[in-house]
């Protein structure tokens, strides 16, 4: 692995070996990640909450107080790539990260037929979304010999439990759906298939057509499992997974944008879903246009400043390492080190 930097570009370059027979498609890519200006205020915000994130990882490798060990652990992980921090290298490399990797891949093995979540648990699906999602986005840095095939058995797992409409829900079976869970999975496909795993067109064009029949076409605001009752965080979550299927232009997403924007203000004050919604929200604006993205993010920024501990950490109901892992992958979309992040 080779790493350098010219001109404030940060490259990453991976040349796979020892993977058997990979095919052409599933070979790790080249990475090429820009890093935008962010204020020295959030930069020093994301750094003490990476601190406190780092001292308080379980001894197995997790993160979190073992309630949602994968989802913690997943979106812990993506919050030290997220800076620039890479596997087996630096200051969290091999101490946090190379360990958090090790012990989802454990997970996989432990799982039927490689299964990330936690069996027949409502939110078993979820964590295998996050998990497939982190581990893609370290594929191509981190030196792991099992995290291809990790990645590859949880793929197809999420394909095979795609329900006819296009769908997911809470566990890895082909029955009902509802637009969260199938964002969380679209997204996750998505973020596989850039990092170089097979997925067919279908099951995202299926994807797509379940996301845009959620939507409530008067309002622009997508429902939970169909068109009504249209709510600010599912409206996030549908435009972004829109946007990441290669449907920017599509009047679905226009509709979603226009929504979020005028939803009121209390988006930036808190409530039961906003770090889920403003995780979504400011990496669609970020996607949608600068000027969408100017007007919005500044709002979360500085809400979520306000909200951080003398520590580091956030503690935003969904526990202290879900909190302060949301925070700083919201705080840090401008930094682009994420390849989900990119434009």
């Amino acid at each position: 692995m080779k790493f350098w930097r010219n001109n404030g570009i940060f490259l990453a370059c991976l040349f796979v070996t020892g993977f058997g027979s990979v095919e052409a498609q599933e070979k790790a890519p080249v990475q090429r990640v820009a890093k935008a200006r962010l204020t020295p205020e959030v930069n020093d915000a994301i750094s003490k909450g990476l601190a406190f994130l780092a001292k308080t990882q379980n001894s197995d490798g997790s993160f979190g107080d073992q309630r949602h060990p994968v989802a913690d652990t997943s979106v812990s992980l993506m919050a030290f790539m997220l800076q620039g921090h890479v596997p087996s290298r630096g200051t969290y490399g091999r101490r946090n990260m190379d360990r958090a990797i090790a012990y989802l891949i454990n997970v996989g093995k432990k799982g039927h037929k490689g299964y990330l979540g936690t069996p027949r648990h409502h939110g078993g699906m979820y964590e295998h979304g996050l998990a497939i999602l982190a581990l893609s986005e370290a594929w191509g840095q981190s030196l792991h010999p099992d995290l291809r095939t990790t990645l590859k058995k949880a793929v197809d797992i999420t394909i095979y439990s795609q329900n006819q409409q296009g769908g997911w829900r809470y566990n890895p079976e082909p029955k009902d759906a509802d637009l969260s869970m199938t964002v969380m999975q679209t997204v996750a496909l998505n973020s596989a298939k850039e990092s170089g795993i097979s997925v067919p067109d279908e099951t995202l064009n299926k994807a797509v057509e379940y996301v845009i029949y959620c939507q409530d076409r008067n309002s622009g605001g997508f429902g939970y499992n169909g068109p009504n009752g249209p709510g600010f965080a599912r409206t996030c979550a549908g435009v972004m997974s829109l946007i990441m299927c290669g449907q920017r232009n599509h009047p679905a997403v226009k509709r979603g944008i226009r929504f979020m924007h005028a939803y009121p203000d209390q988006k930036f004050s808190g409530g039961s879903h906003f770090l889920y919604a403003n995780y979504y929200a400011v990496q669609c604006m970020y996607q949608s246009s600068e000027a969408d993205f100017n007007s919005y993010y500044p709002h979360v920024r500085d809400a979520l400043l306000a909200k951080q501990k003398d520590d580091g950490r956030w503690s935003i109901k969904e526990g202290d390492t879900y909190s302060t892992s949301m925070a700083i992958l919201i705080l840090g979309v401008p930094y682009r080190f994420l390849p989900i992040y990119q434009r």
